[in-house]
């Protein structure tokens, strides 16, 4: 291969012709500044993998802030199926939530409150407060920067970090630019392969008005996918004493929240020692015990399986214009289109496991030595159900940028845009359950090993298996619901750059920011989904439908079953909307909220330059101004009882505002032209999301009644237009070297001191007369508040490494590698449910957090080939909490998880290029538990290798 150094100044030129240091230039002091004193620093310019790593090394070390990138290997060619997954090597970055085919959700540090910018503008999806990543096609692409420190000059928002995403334009290339890009994907699950098409055309021309671009951009990608799943459920507490005490009929009876009184899931349930069962005392409203020693089981209270599969298209365009009439002024129009196009049918098994009628106590209960939990039963009579659902869902978002550049003198610059952005979310769901007739038991295992449940509905001799392909099945409930989001902002952005030599000051930069942005969502259907009108009835033979060979042998569970065609559903829904009586007025969209958000921001801040016991010190100091005002509008409507009428009774109105003053200092260090370190301090903060502030609240009452006041009390639930953003105080430490030929080595200490973050807090409102109402009632009421706040600190490794000096047949090698460990911890209030009385805080880890996680990737490229083999995976996490009302525990974790991807290219000559690239080679699971791994185990993931072949032609 043909190496061509160059210095500094060379690979500066060659940086700012790209767009990914054109990204940087917002953030970073003036290249060539901040460089001057390295002028010996040599790059390489290669192609492939290798150069992709050049330019990402380049761009960390060049930038002030703590910044981490990844470039396009080659127009077109971004590494991965989507931007998300591309991301996971990234150091501190993590990515979750494997669903529908893909990874959706980025985290960095751990923390998934991420600002995403396209070309530096703030995009968002429908009604959101931020941009769904993944619908963002990798393809049309040239570099993602990820900046884990912030500059005043850009953007507050996003406690995690931001996301930049730079794509093509026209002035990036020396003249006329075409290339095609086409690859087959195929999803083993799913046995599909999809087209993944993209095409770049670009030119650019000297005019009697001056030097003018031209660029087209645009990409379709299809993907088939199929997602399996089988979970135990929650863990439930049943009386295991003797029939007829402590008010319980049944040896074996389940104990719900609050039958018998005063039973409450907050009660710590117990792990049994030494095969003795754990009792705990019953006590009434008042918190008199009423009942010792009570004794009791721990099992699940069902066992259930979904098929979910769904095909989904993402069509996108880009359309850049650049004209400079002369050498001191340059204009810039860009229009930016993503959509989004889904359908998928998810075929649901459920059985419940927690019934104690007609049990068969001869059958046989197992349990995990030395404890009072079940780990495998039989149940006689079960009720089960399947669900055939079916959702359509469309998405179209347009951005619309108009702006410009100016050298108004050989010291001052300014520049400034006008951006249009609209974004459209719609979305159409039906589902039916069909009740399975006459089933004898259900057998189950909760965890038969390696996390996975088996089960089965046998016969009575516990061992013959019932066909549920023969089952009878009912209609049961039909759900129709849809809703649509969307949102739209203006913008406009005026920043100035002043070159200056005022003591250690070298540049200034400043400027405003105003957005003026408005969201509605409409819904429609009925709250609790139900509509009941054909119980007894058999399904239809047009109708029912038995989905294929399900989990691909796994683990030991039903293979086939009946449920509802969710796509013959949806097809004929007109007719099963009549069938079911659908009244027509809840088919029609009601507006449920209107906001308008208005944005003022405006920032100073200047580089410096000193020296520090001989060495070059440099960076950035500034602040940060951002005011926010909202004006809310939540509709509300008659009782959502199938037969009443969609009357709007009721508009709440509301309005709220914070501003802050968000400082930052960041100083780095050139210990050596090769050695840097730096120091940061900034601040970043995170809006509440439009339905959190919804000033609206649904009152409730208790139904069920009771024997005192506290038990009589309704619940209520609502937003809060007071809610102020979530604000964090971030450090950074980081050391850095830069060595051989595009080779570093570096690590960073963290921490983020967050105050305000949102949760749910309780109060007791008294003598309530709802409207229509005469009697005054009590409520608890819930509402969203600033009541926790969160530490989280940690540190990053990393590497970049191509060795020197190899034998022929070896040069090319090399490796990248990065690890990231974290701390985390959050203080969760803790209130009385009867009363709503504060009464503590619980400190747990942060949701979604990993202690540890980490990427090695082994890079080979030479002469015409290059190849990638990366190995990603993040430590256990605690992902969420499980319903307030029944399971103990609550908190469901996320297991190791982990995936092994190959990607491969070849120049078949200058022009043509081929490539093959995989992923989840090794074919993982993806399992979560309840807190106690080996007898708690929840739901187990299968999802889909990808194999793609691609071709690529260039001229």
């Amino acid at each position: 291969m043909m190496f061509k150094h160059t210095t500094l100044a060379s690979a500066i030129f060659l940086a700012i012709s790209s767009q990914a240091v054109y990204a940087a230039e917002d953030a970073a002091a003036d290249a060539a500044t901040q460089q001057a004193a390295a002028d010996d620093i040599e790059v390489i310019q290669v192609v492939g993998i290798r150069s992709s790593l050049n330019k990402s090394v380049n761009l960390k070390r060049q930038n002030v802030q703590v910044v981490d990138a990844i470039v396009a290997e080659d127009i077109g060619k971004f590494p991965d199926n989507n931007v998300v997954e591309a991301l996971q090597r990234v150091t501190g970055v993590q990515v979750t939530d494997r669903a529908s085919g893909e990874v959706n959700t980025v985290s960095i540090r751990g923390l998934t409150d991420v600002t995403t910018t396209v070309n530096g503008r703030k995009m968002f999806t429908a009604a959101g407060q931020q941009v769904a990543v993944a619908d963002i096609p990798a393809s049309l692409l040239e570099s993602v920067e990820v900046f884990k420190t912030r500059s005043a000059s850009q953007l507050a928002s996003g406690l995690a970090g931001q996301i930049d995403i730079r794509t093509h334009r026209p002035f990036n290339f020396d003249g006329a630019k075409v290339v095609v890009n086409a690859r087959g994907v195929y999803s083993d699950q799913a046995d599909k392969t999809d087209p993944s098409l993209s095409a770049l055309l670009s030119n650019r021309w000297d005019s009697s008005i001056g030097e003018v671009g031209a660029l087209l951009n645009v990409s379709y990608t299809r993907s088939n996918y199929r997602d399996q799943n089988v979970t135990s459920g929650a863990v439930v507490p049943f009386y295991a004493g003797t029939a007829g005490e402590h008010g319980f009929g049944t040896q074996y009876e389940r104990m719900f929240s609050g039958w018998p009184m005063g039973l409450d899931n907050g009660v710590p349930f117990q792990l049994g020692a030494n095969g003795e069962l754990p009792t705990f005392d019953l006590t009434d409203g008042d918190g008199n015990v009423y009942q010792q020693g009570v004794p009791y089981i721990l099992s699940r209270d069902a066992v259930f399986q979904n098929d979910y599969t769904g095909k989904r298209d993402r069509p996108a365009v880009n359309l850049s214009l650049q004209w400079a009439p002369n050498d001191t002024s340059e204009y810039l129009f860009e229009a930016f289109y993503n959509g989004y196009r889904n359908e998928s049918f998810n075929s649901m098994l459920f059985s419940y496991a927690d019934w104690w009628g007609n049990l068969d106590y001869d059958a046989p209960m197992e349990f995990y030595d030395g404890t009072n939990v079940v780990k495998s039963r039989i149940v006689a009579n079960p009720a089960a159900w399947s669900s055939g659902d079916y959702s359509k869902q469309s998405t179209d978002s347009y951005v619309f940028a108009l702006g410009g550049k100016w050298d108004i003198s050989s010291d001052l610059q300014l520049k400034s845009e006008l951006v249009y952005q609209t974004s459209k979310f719609k979305t159409d769901f039906i589902a039916m359950r069909a009740n399975a007739i006459g089933l004898p038991n259900v057998a189950v295992d909760f965890n038969d090993g390696s996390g996975i449940p088996s089960w089965a509905i046998v016969e009575n001799d516990y061992a013959t298996r019932v066909d549920l392909t023969q089952t009878q099945w009912n209609y049961g409930t039909l759900y129709d619901n849809g809703g649509e989001d969307q949102g739209d902002s203006i913008q406009f952005t005026l920043d100035g750059d002043y070159y200056l030599d005022y003591s250690i000051f070298t540049k200034a930069k400043f400027g405003i920011r105003y957005e003026n942005r408005g969201a509605t969502t409409k819904t429609r259907g009925v709250d609790n989904g139900n509509y009941i009108h054909h119980d007894g009835e058999q399904l239809s033979d047009e109708l029912a439908y038995a989905n294929p060979y399900f989990f691909d042998g796994e683990g030991d569970v039903p293979t086939s079953w009946i449920v509802p065609h969710g796509p013959s559903l949806f097809a004929n829904r007109a007719y099963y909307r009549e069938f079911f009586g659908l009244p027509a007025d809840k088919l029609a969209l009601r507006k449920v909220f209107d906001i308008t958000e208005k944005t003022y921001e405006a920032y100073f801040q200047s580089d410096y330059e000193t020296e520090l016991l001989g060495k070059r010190v440099d960076g950035q100091i500034g602040v940060r101004y951002t005011r926010t005002e909202n004006d809310l509008k939540f509709m509300r409507y008659e009782s959502d009882l199938p037969n009443e009428a969609n009357v709007l009774t009721a508009t709440d109105t509301g309005s709220g505002s914070n501003d802050k003053f968000l400082p930052n200092f960041i100083a780095r260090l050139w210990l050596t032209d090769d050695l840097v370190a730096r120091f940061a301090y900034t601040q970043t903060l995170r809006q509440p999301e439009f339905n959190q502030l919804n000033p609206n609240v649904v009152y409730t009452k208790n139904l069920a009644g009771g024997t005192n006041q506290t038990e009589t009390r309704g619940n209520a639930a609502g937003g809060n237009p007071d809610l102020q953003p979530v604000e964090s105080k971030n450090y950074d430490l980081s050391l850095e070297y830069y060595f051989g030929n595009g080779s570093s080595v570096y690590g960073t200490w963290f921490s983020r001191d967050i105050n305000g973050f949102t949760y749910d807090s309780l109060v007791l409102e008294r003598d309530h007369i709802e409207p229509g109402e005469t009697e005054a009632y009590d409520y608890i009421v819930r509402r969203p508040g600033n009541t926790s706040n969160g530490k989280l600190e940690g540190y990053e490794l990393g590497a970049v490494y191509f060795p020197e000096g190899l034998p022929s047949w070896l040069d090319g090698i090399g490796t990248q590698l990065s690890a990231t460990f974290l701390d985390s911890s959050q203080d969760i209030p803790q209130f009385n449910t009867e009363t709503g009385e504060l009464l503590g805080y619980n400190t747990r880890d942060m949701f979604g957090v990993s202690d540890k996680s980490y990427s090695a990737v082994l890079i080979y490229d030479k002469e015409s080939f290059s190849a990638r083999l990366s190995y990603v995976w993040r430590d256990a996490f605690l992902a969420g909490y499980d319903g307030t009302t029944f399971a103990s525990p609550r908190g469901i974790y996320r297991r190791p998880e982990k995936s092994l991807d190959l990607s491969l290219s070849y120049n078949v000559t200058d022009d043509l290029v081929v490539t093959f690239d995989a992923t989840n080679i090794t074919n993982e699971l993806f399992q979560s538990y309840y807190e106690y791994e080996d007898m708690y185990n929840y739901g187990t993931g299968l999802y889909s290798r990808t194999f793609a072949f691609g071709v690529r032609y260039s001229f």
